[in-house]
């Protein structure tokens, strides 16, 4: 069996932009580390599309909000493939609460399931990213949630000061990755209609 040419993780992988971004970069020579923080009937689901396209699969699991979850699905991902080449930090939620409604347990658990998260993965993957060069890849996915703010709008303060803190993170990761040639974006996407009944930010029918 020939090596793997790349080795890619994508967290949030079980439904909506997670999955499609699975199904979009699955091809033979290359290794995609699914992560589901429970959903993993969906994440098999995009497995069978992955493996279907020629690629392998390695399905993870746990809550990115906990402490070292982030640096637990890295080494993994590492260690059985032997390299990792391209990180997505996708999973995340949406808190509709306003101000004065949230309280600090939400605000913090925005926080810790994107942004810190986000920390915690390029902390940990930066070696194997650097090791990749000009190969390596951090994609971090923001949301419209993070510059929607009219009024009429519904407005999600925790979630969008958590994906806020993704996009500052990704530039300064940018500068810092830049001389090994490793590429850092962030994308924020608009109003993603999501598999059936799987978690969506607005109710279906719109803002």
């Amino acid at each position: 069996m020939p090596s793997l040419q790349r080795v890619i993780l994508i967290t949030g992988a079980s439904s909506g932009i997670g999955a499609a971004t699975a199904r979009a970069l699955a091809a033979p020579n290359t290794a995609v580390g699914l992560h589901a923080r429970k959903n993993l009937r969906g994440a098999e689901k995009v497995a069978d599309f992955v493996r279907g396209a020629g690629a392998e699969v390695l399905i993870l699991e746990g809550d990115l909000a906990q402490p070292g979850t982030a640096r637990r699905l890295v080494d993994e991902t590492a260690g059985k493939l032997g390299r990792l080449d391209v990180v997505v930090s996708n999973a995340g939620f949406a808190d509709r609460r306003p101000i004065g409604e949230v309280d600090r347990a939400g605000w913090d658990a925005s926080l810790a399931a994107m942004t810190s998260a986000f920390f915690e993965l390029a902390t940990a993957a930066k070696p194997w990213l650097v090791k990749a060069g000009a190969a390596g890849r951090m994609i971090g996915v923001s949301s419209f949630v993070a510059h929607a703010f009219a009024r009429g709008l519904m407005t999600f303060p925790a979630s969008a000061a958590a994906k806020a803190g993704i996009e500052a993170l990704a530039r300064a990761l940018a500068v810092d990755l830049a001389p090994s040639g490793v590429t850092v974006n962030c994308v924020a996407p608009g109003f993603i209609e999501k598999d059936p009944g799987t978690h969506a930010a607005v109710p279906r029918g719109g803002m």
